[in-house]
């Protein structure tokens, strides 16, 4: 679809991430199953409840636009959820598997918070500074940013755990590692 101005262009990035986000949810649920950590599974399961508050949001904005809510193809969620699934495929063990999805996590919300921080800068240009700009879209790029926070500082804990359960005999290999950490932690 050719775009000709501006409205056009907000528009379609409204649609494509409308459409992300109802993909990125059905890789989420099939996710949060194959997650053996609790943790893990937790934060997915969060998220899930706030993707469906993130598509309900969107829907709202497209209707503040006066447009039907409606889905463009996002090749780079589409990429992403592939990506995953095969991820969760290969992983041979839980706690690998775990990994796999926390760095699927990462890698969604980095995405998401890009093209949610376009969509804000587009419609603040468009409508200005408005509460619903704010508690629409910078609601779900918040709780995105969240996300990912969460999600990046849940992977050493869980490449620990993944490595404890490849070579437990290794134990002073993790004392080791741990010990390192300290020492940058301290600099």
């Amino acid at each position: 679809m050719p775009i000709s101005n501006v409205q056009e262009l907000l528009v379609h990035e409204l649609r494509e991430i409308y459409d992300a986000e109802h993909r990125l949810l059905d890789g989420q649920v099939k996710m949060v199953h194959k997650a053996a950590d609790h943790d893990l599974q937790r934060s997915i399961e969060n998220h899930i409840v706030q993707t469906r508050k993130h598509i309900g949001n969107l829907e709202q904005f497209f209707r503040e636009l006066g447009e039907e809510p409606r889905r463009e193809t996002n090749e780079v969620a589409q990429g992403l959820v592939s990506e995953a699934e095969q991820g969760i495929q290969e992983g041979q063990s839980d706690a690998l598997r775990d990994c796999l999805i926390n760095a699927a996590v990462v890698k969604v919300e980095l995405f998401e918070i890009g093209s949610y921080r376009s969509l804000v800068t587009g419609a603040r240009l468009m409508m200005g500074q408005s509460i619903i700009v704010d508690n629409l879209l910078e609601t779900n790029l918040r709780q995105e940013e969240e996300t990912a926070r969460i999600a990046e500082q849940s992977a050493e804990k869980l490449l620990l755990k993944a490595m404890q359960a490849e070579a437990p005999e290794q134990e002073g290999l993790i004392d080791n590692i741990n010990r390192a950490k300290d020492r940058l932690k301290g600099q």
